[in-house]
């Protein structure tokens, strides 16, 4: 097959090159690397080729935004960057198929169990809906052209050396200064940045929703004890001590390193 792939120097997007792209012919697009250098949000590509398969794994995600301007990043990065990446399909080639990489952030939820692709879309956040207006845009263009669509909202990825908020809990720990909030009952669902690489090639013939997880939801002690070489147990405090902490750093502004909604989440 000939396969596009963006944000293929991201975290989901290298694991998706070393799996689902083997024994293809593969085109890469993101910023400083592959093939086509391009900032989506800032101009519309033109392709050289035909691709039987667009994955569009390039998005922004794993900031908190504390600034308007932040806040509209979202929108620029995930929803323009969407609309001209379809735009230059639609000028040079159409894709066969066409895969979108979404979040479960979609949802707006902040707890909930068995939450399936059939639950509203409820986002309130920048994030949130960034994605949802992204995902609308790419089933109305898939189907406007008969193009086969697939959508993946994906929860916690895990993997080795992540971003975000993973990524900085495992810094934490290795520097020796982490801490569980309210016993770190909270649990989530993470799924493996390798199992989504490898869902890519069962999922693109057939297209739809889905919500990916490896049915895994350990809870943040367990997740902490997981991660330490040492297999150390950490302190905790309680949930209204990390919630003044919070409310704290709302005050403050940009110059506290926690706030209410990194406490949310």
């Amino acid at each position: 097959m000939d396969i596009l792939l963006t944000g293929a120097n991201g975290f989901l997007g290298k694991a998706i090159l070393d799996d689902s792209c083997k024994n293809h012919n593969v085109k890469t697009l993101s910023r400083t690397f592959g093939d086509y250098k391009i900032s989506l949000e800032k101009q519309i590509p033109v392709f050289e080729e035909n691709f039987d398969l667009v994955i569009h794994a390039a998005g922004k995600a794993h900031v908190v935004p504390k600034t308007e301007l932040q806040k509209k990043e979202f929108y620029d990065v995930n929803v323009l960057g969407t609309l001209n990446l379809i735009k230059g399909l639609e000028n040079t080639f159409l894709p066969k198929q066409f895969i979108f990489i979404s979040s479960v952030s979609v949802y707006g939820q902040d707890v909930g169990q068995d939450i399936n692709e059939e639950f509203p879309l409820l986002a309130s956040d920048a994030y949130g809906l960034s994605k949802i207006e992204s995902e609308k845009a790419v089933l109305d263009w898939c189907k406007k052209h008969k193009i086969i669509c697939t959508i993946l909202r994906l929860p916690l990825l895990v993997g080795k050396r992540p971003p975000g908020n993973l990524g900085a809990m495992i810094k934490a720990i290795d520097k020796g200064f982490y801490f569980n909030i309210d016993k770190g009952r909270a649990r989530k669902s993470m799924v493996l940045v390798e199992d989504v690489a490898s869902f890519i090639s069962i999922c693109a013939n057939s297209g739809g929703i889905y919500n990916l997880t490896d049915d895994i939801h350990p809870n943040f002690n367990e997740l902490s004890l997981a991660l330490s070489s040492k297999g150390n147990h950490y302190l905790s405090i309680p949930l209204w001590v990390a919630k003044t902490i919070g409310e704290v750093g709302n005050v403050l502004g940009e110059r506290a390193p926690i706030n209410s909604l990194k406490v949310k989440k």
